[in-house]
Order: C-alpha cells, then structure tokens, then sequence
C-alpha cells in the first residue's frame, strides 16, 4: 500500500531523486503459514518521469524549492517506487491551480487505467469526477451516500443534498 500524505512541507529538506524503494518478502499469515506478497509492475525514474514528465529537468532539486504542483507530483511519484498495490491519496488537488489539478487528473487516470488501486478522499468533484468511479459520502462519521460516481452526479436532487455548502 502506498500513501501519499496532505502535508507536502514532510518533503521539503529531501532532493527529487532521493528514494527508498520497499522490498516485498514475506508476511506470516493467519493460520501462521508463510505467504509471500506479489510485488506490483515495478516503477522506475523512467517510468515516473514519463507519468511526471516536469519532474525530469528538476531531478537534483531541493522539493522545497519546488511548486505545490511539482511537490505533490513528487509526493505521488515517491510513494509509486514502493510499488503498491494500492495508492491513497488524501486531497492530492488541495491549493493547486487549475491547470496543474488538471495534469494531476490525467496522472492519476492514468494510474487508474494501468490497473493500480487508487482510494481518493477530495472535496474537488470536478478532480473527483475525473478520475472516480465509486462515491462515498459521508457526514459526521456516517455513511449517506454509497455508490455509483456517476448515478451521483446525474442526480441533481441528491447531488444538493450530499455536497452543496
């Protein structure tokens, strides 16, 4: 599982080369057999950079010197060299411009149509929607919307119960 955390200042003081891939092995199981993970398609700096392509001029860049754009770019490209199986990513459009959350959307589609796992929390419907196809929505820890993204967004009645301000 990768995580990709909301604070991007974590990141700050590191370089965009630097990482530290995870190595699958062993895990104990229930029954206390021994089972082995199957690792992910393994990701390398090629493969990042041509998900990431502004990532590539900026390689040996401090990521505080970075764009909040670049930085969750790289956030997301670190976490893909533990090759997960599974990506969170919490709120990954929060304070970008426009544009930026735009290439994000396609990176992250992209993730998606490669056959990774992706669990988004956001309040962006517009990113939201670009890349999602289930929705929860949930309200002071319940659950009142479980389903389809689409049937959500044709929906116009419980699209204004569930995400209007």
């Amino acid at each position: 599982m990768g995580w990709r955390r909301r604070c991007r200042a974590s990141t700050a003081p590191r370089r965009a080369r630097r990482h530290q891939p995870r190595r699958i092995g062993l895990r104990g199981g229930g029954d206390g057999a021994a089972r082995v993970a199957i690792a992910a398609p393994a990701w390398t700096e090629e493969r990042l950079f041509a998900l990431f392509p502004a990532l590539a001029p900026m390689a040996g860049r401090l990521a505080g010197r970075m764009s909040g754009g670049e930085q969750q770019m790289l956030a997301i490209a670190r976490t893909l060299m533990g090759n997960p199986h599974l990506l969170l990513l919490d709120e990954p459009s929060e304070g970008l411009a426009p544009v930026v959350v735009d290439r994000l959307a396609e990176a992250v589609g992209a993730l998606k149509a490669a056959g990774l796992t992706i669990l988004l929390s956001e309040q962006n419907l517009r990113f939201a929607a670009a890349v999602g196809d289930r929705a929860v929505v949930l309200e002071t820890g319940h659950v009142r919307y479980d389903g389809p993204l689409a049937a959500l967004l044709a929906d116009e009645a419980a699209r204004l119960r569930f995400l209007a301000v």
